[in-house]
């Protein structure tokens, strides 16, 4: 393995405590051990101070960078006062659309059947199942089912969806605690010198829109971003971030055009100097294990990866 590379590590949310219908989910206490021992076996950097010294050529060896997607509040919560008690830094891609009490989709199906009384959840009039919910495993068959069907659907019928199968949930479920940033919580990131970035504005897949409307989407998120922290945003990360579904190379010129310095998919692989480095198609990984040795021999693996391009 070459030893100029850099590691991109994805993070979505930071939670509390464990929680029981998703177990893996990474919750303070993990986030904790785990940036020991980047903290210990990498030299972890801001992404913009990666990416410069991965052009000329004066990358350490194991480099690596923490980044944030969405925007969840638990984000400023929990993980601002981790990365500053070990000194370190992370770059937050925030889809602005959902800002202030917003709710993803996605997060919409999961409290509906998260909250869902009794034992099935009846949406066949929906187009989807009747879906068991008797137990924690039940659940989150249920959501990793409904999530499935939902994904690549067109956005507004996605949408639409998601509010009706948690209504279907029923009436009685309690009022969820606004998951996302507010601005406040933004601007406090950024205060921090935490780096900000941008994630359309409804975290869309770009390659189910006109090339018009997701020019929209992104021209947009990067501009309310930089109205609320009055300063520049040049780094962007793609939603859900596959190459070649979920974006395009007509959505690496958008970004481009648009003045980006550099754009993040979700490929697995590192970033290495040379002619196959692409600035706007670098990888990144999820970094899911809970133990030490597996989570270091997850990076390692990582670094094994070849990087995939859109073409």
């Amino acid at each position: 393995m070459s030893a100029a590379e850099l590691s991109i590590l994805i993070y979505h949310r930071v939670l509390a405590r464990p929680d029981p219908l998703f177990p893996g989910e990474v919750n303070r206490a993990l986030f904790e051990r785990q940036l020991r021992l980047l903290k210990r076996f990498y030299t972890v950097l801001p992404l913009p101070v990666a990416l410069q010294r991965l052009q000329d050529g004066s990358l350490p060896p194991r480099a690596a960078c923490i980044t944030f997607d969405d925007g969840y509040a638990d984000n400023a919560e929990h993980a601002l006062p981790l990365l500053q008690q070990y000194g370190l830094h992370a770059t937050f891609f925030i889809a602005t659309g959902y800002l202030n009490g917003g709710q993803m989709w996605n997060d919409r199906v999961i409290d509906a059947v998260r909250e869902a009384p009794g034992a099935t959840l009846d949406l066949r009039d929906l187009g989807l199942d009747c879906l068991p919910l008797a137990s924690l495993a039940q659940r989150r068959a249920a959501i990793e089912h409904v999530l499935g069907k939902l994904k690549y659907l067109p956005f507004e019928q996605r949408q639409r969806l998601a509010v009706d199968i948690r209504r279907r949930a029923g009436g009685a479920m309690r009022t969820m605690a606004p998951a996302m940033l507010t601005t406040f919580q933004l601007q406090r990131l950024h205060a921090a010198g935490m780096g900000i970035g941008a994630h359309t504005v409804s975290h869309p897949i770009l390659a189910a829109l006109s090339d018009r409307a997701a020019r929209n989407d992104i021209a947009n998120g990067k501009r309310e971003l930089e109205q609320l922290l009055q300063a520049p945003v040049s780094l962007f990360a793609y939603p859900n971030g596959k190459a070649g579904r979920d974006y395009g190379p007509a959505h690496v010129a958008i970004v481009k055009s648009l003045g980006f310095t550099a754009a993040l998919a979700t490929d697995w692989g590192v970033a290495r100097p040379g002619t196959g480095l692409d600035l706007f198609q670098l990888p990144r990984f999820t970094p899911w294990d809970k133990g030490r040795l597996a989570f270091l021999w997850r990076l390692r693996q990582n670094r094994r990866q070849s990087p995939v391009h859109a073409r």
